[in-house]
């Protein structure tokens, strides 16, 4: 009896997983800035940087550098193209050099770093937009067509594991 109760976790356990592997996944993302060189003025572009980028709504920068030198300040887009770092919109600069910054409004968001190394190039500014929609699926063309692929892949995977568990009982009893 406490085999097949464990045979039965078991079971269900797999049959969750697949309807978690099969379902859509949309997940933020974290944005080292600046890359492996992190937010140094190690000579790094930081427009360059983002401009293959898209920064979504509820994604992070994730801002690393030396705490001693650095900091990380937002800005207005004026405060952004003159590098004044007098009265930031916010300071993210907690003190340790790994700072996170979440993207939580559809904005233009501008960064600077104080202490003169923004005129060497330690800004960033990206946009922030809604997440595009998930892909549409084609019209249903007739009513045998209306399967989709979860229903041709997850039906078929819920019938082996029946069978299967169904020969094991046997086997066992």
């Amino acid at each position: 009896m406490e085999l097949q109760l464990r045979y039965s976790t078991l079971l269900m356990a797999l049959i969750c997983a697949m309807v978690v592997i099969t379902l859509p996944q949309a997940s933020a993302k974290r944005y080292i800035v600046g890359g492996s060189f992190g937010w140094a003025s190690s000579g790094v572009n930081f427009t360059v940087w983002a401009q293959d980028k898209h920064f979504y709504l509820g994604d992070w920068l994730f801002f690393v550098y030396d705490r001693q030198q650095n900091n990380v300040l937002e800005v207005n887009k004026t405060n952004y193209e003159n590098c004044i770092a007098d009265h930031p919109r916010a300071n993210w600069t907690t003190g340790a050099g790994r700072d996170v910054v979440p993207l939580n409004q559809t904005r233009h968001y501008y960064f600077i770093s104080g202490n003169g190394f923004c005129y060497g190039g330690m800004k960033l500014a990206i946009n922030v937009v809604k997440p595009p929609p998930p892909p549409s699926a084609s019209p249903v063309k007739n009513a045998a067509s209306n399967m989709s692929f979860r229903g041709n892949f997850v039906l078929p995977f819920a019938f082996a594991i029946a069978a299967f568990w169904d020969s094991f009982i046997r086997l066992m009893g």
